[in-house]
């Protein structure tokens, strides 16, 4: 499968975490055409702010080396990870850890981007090969619809009362 293939099927997983009101990002986990992991942000779901679409791809592709008796090392050294957003700090150094061998995404993260916000790769004597801005503005689109309503899951702000001073 191509970069644009498996960016669709990415797309797709972050439309249906758009649809749950999640942050909506996608992710796809490949080996060559077969697609190894899937999923999407369940931060909200889970009320676990740590279930991104990369980490729960890599859980699945641990459970399977698990339950298969496989040596992990030798699955994700293989894998390509396309996903819809650039992976957040904390995704970029679990993708790292995990040793993938490439990342793929679509939009740039400024808030957040384990590149554009702080550079992991400078920080780890190894790193994947990494490449952005493949159909960005479809993975953009995504996020402003998104942004657009509210996020029910987050916390209510905190209004300061005046208080006055004697």
């Amino acid at each position: 499968m191509n970069s644009d293939n498996l960016m669709d099927l990415a797309l797709s997983k972050g439309r249906e975490a758009l649809e749950a009101q999640e942050v909506p990002v996608g992710c796809i986990f490949s080996i060559g055409s077969e697609i190894i992991a899937e999923s999407r942000n369940t931060v909200n779901e889970t009320r676990n702010p740590t279930r991104h679409a990369e980490i729960n791809c890599i859980d699945q592709v641990l459970k399977y080396c698990n339950d298969n008796n496989v040596e992990p090392l030798t699955i994700f050294k293989d894998i390509r990870v396309t996903v819809t957003v650039e992976p957040c700090i904390m995704c970029a150094q679990a993708l790292n850890n995990v040793g993938v061998a490439e990342v793929i995404y679509g939009c740039v993260n400024d808030r957040f981007g384990g590149k554009t916000v702080f550079d992991v790769s400078k920080v780890n004597d190894k790193f994947y090969r990494l490449e952005g801005d493949v159909m960005a503005s479809n993975a953009m689109d995504l996020l402003k619809r998104f942004y657009e309503g509210t996020n029910p899951s987050a916390p209510k702000p905190k209004i300061k009362k005046n208080k006055e001073v004697k």
